[in-house]
């Protein structure tokens, strides 16, 4: 079979699948059959095999421990602190609990790694205080789950981690890599988040005393030091992702049994038991994706797509244009991990072939996908944003496409300018660069 047919058969049979509602991690699978089964140099026992193959991989033992870092941190109440820390510095401006929304999710994406624990976390603690004091419910909504996007763009990231693994790229790299374009999307959101307030006069908190800022830090210093241990032991080379992963696990635990004393034994059991099962979901659709994505490069899809691509004669910016709306048009329908094992594996040649540095390729394609989180019909972080806010998906799609704006303008400056993405990671890892 040509890669063309062979293409063709695996991704029409996929969105068949997906679109009879068939969980993405089995549509993943159920799409290579065919292929296993038609060609006579294939068996099934294969599709067993490169799913196994994934999983038996160091790095991608690091996707359970930083969800069950990130669980940890919720359950020892560190987002209370975190509040608190975060009113002290910008709840005096215009829209103070949306600002407070955004900087506490830009601190918490440096501890959990998770989007959705983020919106999970956060979420049941502000929206509903946002809404008590008068802020729009759509608008709450989308500045919670946009804001939450930020959990898997600041280091340390699950998809960075994945990408690297995958695609066998600096983890420490990605990580640094990362830090400017999750600033830039945090300012952009508070930029929005004083406009919607001067329209709607949305209500400012008292300015806070130097005192209360002092103690609001010593109570959160701890948490805020995580993604120092991690990301720096990473970069200085004292751990790799995987051991910084299981370090955070451990930090976690001591902090909410013996620092905050918030979390009981019995609690403890149930934080396991959470993250063993979202651990084991995004595992799965990792063992099914790669298997999909060996069949793609088994037949030369991607070099046959980097020979098409080549005649068009398209540059780096170009290039950049076209990989991030792939990511941002597979983001609205399946999740973030296949669609980096499948879309960036297809990819990867072409931006190689353009001369886009794999750093700069994965932070367009890692950004590009976090926005599917926020986009229907997948976006999962919009969901749990709206089912905590009691509000329909549809009510709160207008606020989501205007924050969204901002923040499309900055993966446009990613794109554009890939020396300013690339200056932490060339800085202190040049060695890897």
């Amino acid at each position: 079979m040509s890669p063309f047919e062979v293409g063709t058969m695996l991704f029409v049979l996929f969105a068949i699948l997906v679109i009879l509602r068939v969980p993405v991690a089995f549509a993943l699978g159920l799409a290579c059959v065919p292929v296993f089964l038609f060609d006579e140099r294939m068996t099934p026992m294969l599709l067993a095999y490169e799913m196994f193959k994934s999983y038996n991989s160091f790095v991608i033992l690091a996707v359970p421990f930083f969800l069950l870092a990130a669980n940890l941190m919720n359950s020892a109440g560190i987002t209370d602190q975190l509040i608190r820390l975060c009113q002290t510095i910008v709840g005096r401006f215009p829209g103070g609990l949306g600002h407070v929304n955004v900087m506490v999710s830009m601190i918490f994406a440096g501890i959990s790694g998770s989007s959705n624990a983020d919106a999970a976390g956060i979420g049941s603690i502000l929206i509903p205080a946002m809404k008590k004091q008068g802020y729009g419910t759509g608008f709450t909504v989308a500045i919670t789950a946009c804001s939450a996007v930020m959990g898997v763009i600041i280091p340390p990231s699950i998809l960075m981690v994945v990408w690297g693994g995958l695609m066998s790229v600096s983890i420490g790299g990605l990580f640094l890599a990362g830090v400017v374009p999750g600033v830039l999307i945090g300012l952009s959101q508070m930029t929005l988040v004083y406009i919607y307030a001067k329209i709607y006069n949305y209500p400012i908190y008292a300015k806070s005393s130097f005192m209360d800022f002092l103690s609001a830090l010593g109570a959160s210093i701890l948490a805020i030091m995580t993604p120092v241990i991690i990301v720096g032991g990473i970069v200085g080379g004292m751990f790799t992702p995987t051991e910084a992963s299981a370090v955070a696990v451990v930090y976690a635990l001591a902090i909410g049994l013996f620092v905050y004393r918030s979390v009981s034994p019995r609690n403890v059991l149930k934080v396991f038991y959470d993250s063993a099962r979202f651990a084991a979901i995004a595992l799965f659709c990792v063992g099914t994706a790669s298997a999909f994505g060996w069949l793609l490069a088994y037949y030369k899809i991607p070099a046959a797509i980097v020979s098409v691509m080549a005649t068009w004669g398209a540059g780096p910016v170009a290039v950049g244009f076209i990989i991030a709306a792939s990511f941002l048009f597979i983001g609205c329908f399946i999740d973030a991990i296949p669609a980096i094992i499948i879309v960036g594996t297809v990819l990867a040649p072409v931006a190689a072939s353009a001369g886009i540095h794999p750093v700069h390729f994965a932070i367009i394609g890692v950004v590009s996908i976090a926005f599917g989180l926020v986009t229907p019909p997948y976006g999962l972080c919009l969901l749990i944003s709206c089912a905590i806010g009691k509000i329909k998906l549809i009510d709160a799609l207008k606020d989501v496409l205007i924050v969204l704006l901002p923040m499309v303008g900055v993966l446009i400056f990613i794109i554009l300018f890939p020396d300013v993405i690339l200056f932490l990671p060339r800085a202190l890892m040049g060695q890897y660069m």
